[in-house]
């Protein structure tokens, strides 16, 4: 899909059909034509409503306010009516600060994305241009280099999040970690200025990964740790992305019930959206070192499996007893996260679908933030608002540290009670984060929104690329304030 600023009023425009978003029941705006015909229709853009009007070709949606993520979802919803139709071209205006455009084409690419890998009938988008008129809804100056770098970087961070939806919608089979390795390698060698090393069971074994390499074990599917890196000269500071690449989790002997384990090639999220993470990074020629360190394997039974009892050694040289072999993310992570440090980053993020626990606290939609640095989380969360990601934090409590402990060993893989889950999991993982570290690092639940078995707001059913879109602001906020 193609973006073009206009330099014109909306009503200059030639386009195949029009969108207009209706703000605050606002049926006396200039661009709103038709309001005898709309109350005819029964449309009061209330909301999401959207209405078309085939004989006109023009397309009405309820705009909520002018967040940014309203304009997202209000363009979404107006696209979806119409994006089957055979038209080629579409024009509308621009509704707010220049920043809005970034959300109006965002809205565009996430809600055009389709998974149909598999079906026969492949989805046909037929429009291919959106027209932009630098006409604004309450007449601001626009200023029109700063629109056309938001249209580019809207682009950028939208199609990044809809590669991440990809290959977490992707079938396991197809998905492994040799291939997941692999797919990092092309996106390195497509992406300028990205290097990929790969490191084999062989390279796990030299760095005492006992935790990760457990979890692998059982797999006929080898594990792969991926350690992509982008490194522009004169970069200001080091940001390392640390995803969960679990393609597969079956459970392990742990073994999960049968309609548990429907979707859980979605254990691959945070992976991905490291991937993507870097990549947007290097397109945008963000001014940091950017890494991204993933661990990929799958979580299998066998007679080699690793077991309820075993006593793992992590990279740290640190013991866990294992008491559930369903907990293994965590386990993969851990060693992960002590590889990244080596790195001496000066902000480090973990993503991973790592608890149902954040879903019961939370909901389905909304990532869990937690970590120590009180400035850091808050800096992450206005990056996440500004993104349209939903994201909350959870504390780190003291008194729960020790429901980790372990008769056998350093700490246990599994908390001893059932309450307070998404925290016991960030707390273990707080195991493996050095003093030096600790206030550099965010640990990301997207257990909730990485994954939903049907379409909201602009995500359709499956994968919604979590964690891209909020990690990437957040560095391009950064460089805001670096400058």
């Amino acid at each position: 899909m193609n973006f073009k600023l206009i330099e014109d009023q909306l009503k200059n425009i030639k386009a195949d059909c029009e969108i207009i978003l209706v703000l605050n029941q606002d049926m006396t705006h200039k661009w709103v034509q038709d309001s005898v015909l709309l109350e005819q229709t029964d449309f009061h853009a209330k909301s999401d409503e959207v209405v078309y009007l085939a004989s006109l070709q023009r397309v009405y949606a309820t705009l909520e306010s002018l967040d940014h993520d309203a304009i997202r979802l209000a363009v979404a919803n107006a696209y979806k009516c119409i994006k089957n139709n055979k038209f080629e071209t579409l024009k509308l205006g621009i509704y707010g600060d220049t920043q809005s455009v970034s959300a109006l084409v965002e809205g565009f690419v996430l809600g055009d994305y389709a998974f149909d890998k598999y079906k026969t009938q492949k989805a046909t988008h037929n429009i291919h241009t959106v027209l932009i008129a630098s006409e604004t809804y309450d007449n601001q100056k626009i200023d029109i280099q700063e629109a056309n770098t938001a249209i580019a970087r809207a682009q950028i961070i939208a199609n990044a999040t809809n590669e991440a939806k990809e290959i977490v919608n992707t079938a396991p089979y197809e998905m492994t970690p040799v291939k997941l390795a692999e797919y990092a390698k092309n996106l390195a060698d497509s992406t300028e200025g990205i290097e990929c090393f790969i490191g084999d069971e062989t390279f796990l074994e030299k760095e005492q990964m006992g935790a990760f390499l457990a979890v692998a074990r059982a797999s006929s599917e080898k594990p792969r740790l991926i350690h992509l890196s982008y490194k522009p000269a004169n970069a200001k500071k080091r940001f390392v992305f640390i995803g969960k690449g679990l393609t597969y989790d079956s459970g392990g002997l742990s073994l999960k019930p049968s309609e548990h384990m429907v979707s859980m090639k979605s254990d691959k999220s945070g992976a991905s959206a490291a991937l993507h993470i870097i990549k947007a990074a290097a397109l945008l020629k963000l001014p940091f070192e950017v890494h991204a360190v993933i661990g990929a394997a799958e979580n299998m039974i066998g007679g080699n499996a690793y077991k309820p009892d075993d006593v793992l050694i992590a990279r740290n040289g640190k013991s866990i007893e294992v008491r559930n072999t369903d907990a293994e993310g965590r386990l993969v992570l851990a060693d992960c996260l002590d590889y990244a440090q080596d790195l001496n980053p000066d902000a480090m993020f973990d993503l991973a679908t790592l608890t149902g626990a954040c879903v019961v606290a939370l909901g389905e939609y909304t990532s869990v933030v937690m970590g120590h640095s009180k400035d850091l989380k808050e800096s992450f969360l206005c990056a996440a608002e500004q993104s349209g990601e939903l994201a909350a934090t959870l504390p780190f409590n003291n008194y729960l540290k020790k429901l980790l402990k372990s008769n056998v060993a350093d700490l246990s893989n599994i908390s001893s009670s059932r309450y307070g889950g998404a925290i016991t999991a960030g707390l273990f993982l707080d195991h493996f984060i050095k003093d030096e570290f600790k206030d550099k690092w965010l640990h990301l639940d997207i257990a909730g929104p990485a994954y939903i078995e049907k379409d909201w707001g602009y995500n359709q059913c499956g994968a919604s690329g979590a964690g891209v879109r909020m990690c990437t602001y957040w560095m391009i906020k950064a460089a805001k304030e670096d400058a």
